[in-house]
């Protein structure tokens, strides 16, 4: 299956006695995710596809503390969760999943899906809240929130998003923001405005608190979760075992403490495997729910064509007929008005 590395520092709270929000950017690459977690943050701290060709293509953390004193984590994920793209194959995907619950250390407060007003929302966009649901859970939805990037361009043309909304928004979409309770904030990444961006900042975390209220001060977890914390308590409790044996060796035979670590290193690593299997089985069923889809999809949409061109064919065919029969017509008009022509 492939070795997974997870980081020895983690911990399980912050070291800061500060409030801590932990925030996931998923969408599709190209949509301004990481340049939304930079307006978040307030800096620089993930490069952007546009803007760079150093482009990180594995999730990223990036972390700020705010005037209040609040802490925000950030985790940029790399279209991870457009499956549809086919731009990252599934061991990639599995080891990225874990990293990006190794990286939300306090728990996932919020989920955000960016989208943009510069694209017209579409299947693929679809799929990615499908994905997010068979591995997390239909209860992802209820941390979820909705950012739309290309605020410049709303200004531009006098738009509010409302107004954008009211024309742009497929059936699709508007099941999307129904699901998320229309939690959904406009956000103009490009403003050098500090005012404008600390507002748009503010209105996202005051539905992350929302969201964090209507379910119980908790964050997100399931069973993967679960199961990746006990994972770290064991390498933590494996790392002190480890120092107090170091410690203690004058009182402990090496025979006695080359088998505790080797029981501590069989848990340790039993608990990976559960959690790797966990994920890929996840993932395999969700690839090959998708990959069904989009042959459904794809067969749907072929079969439409089809008919509009037997339709096409058919309307050519019958107005080709009528043309013929008004051409017969007016042969036979023609030839009538010369015979009685003849006549006189």
């Amino acid at each position: 299956m492939g070795g997974i590395s997870i980081d020895d520092d983690w911990e399980f709270t912050s070291s800061s006695s500060n409030e801590v929000r932990t925030i996931v950017l998923v969408g599709r690459t190209g949509y301004g995710k990481s340049a939304t977690g930079n307006t978040i943050l307030g800096r620089k701290v993930f490069k952007s596809r546009a803007s760079s060709s150093g482009v990180s293509i594995t999730c990223e953390l990036g972390t700020a503390e705010l005037d209040d004193g609040l802490l925000v984590n950030v985790i940029d994920t790399p279209g991870l969760f457009d499956l549809s793209s086919g731009e990252y194959g599934p061991e990639y995907v599995r080891k990225e999943i874990i990293k990006c619950m190794d990286l939300a250390k306090d728990g996932i407060h919020a989920v955000i899906l960016v989208l943009s007003v510069r694209t017209r929302f579409t299947e693929e966009q679809e799929t990615i809240l499908k994905t997010l649901q068979s591995l997390f859970g239909s209860k992802i939805v209820d941390y979820m929130i909705v950012v739309f990037t290309g605020g410049d361009d709303l200004e531009e043309t006098e738009e509010s998003l409302e107004d954008y909304l009211g024309r742009e928004c497929p059936k699709a979409l508007e099941e999307i923001l129904g699901l998320c309770e229309n939690r959904v904030v406009l956000f103009d990444n490009k403003t050098k405005d500090e005012g404008k961006r600390s507002g748009q900042v503010q209105e996202l975390l005051s539905f992350v608190n929302i969201v964090l209220s209507q379910n119980g001060g908790r964050p997100y977890t399931n069973e993967l979760f679960e199961l990746f914390t006990e994972l770290k308590k064991r390498a933590k409790e494996l790392h002190k075992q480890q120092r107090k044996f170091d410690s203690l060796k004058e009182e402990y035979s090496e025979e006695a403490i080359l088998e505790f670590e080797k029981q501590m290193q069989q848990t340790y690593d039993d608990q990976l495997k559960r959690i790797t299997e966990m994920v890929e089985s996840k993932l395999s069923e969700v690839t090959m729910k998708l990959k069904q889809q989009l042959d459904e999809e794809q067969a749907a949409r072929l079969e439409a064509e089809e008919k509009a061109m037997l339709a096409q064919r058919r309307s050519d065919e019958e107005i080709r007929r009528l043309r013929e029969n008004l051409e017969k017509a007016h042969e036979e008009l023609r030839k009538q008005s010369e015979g009685r022509c003849a006549i006189l």
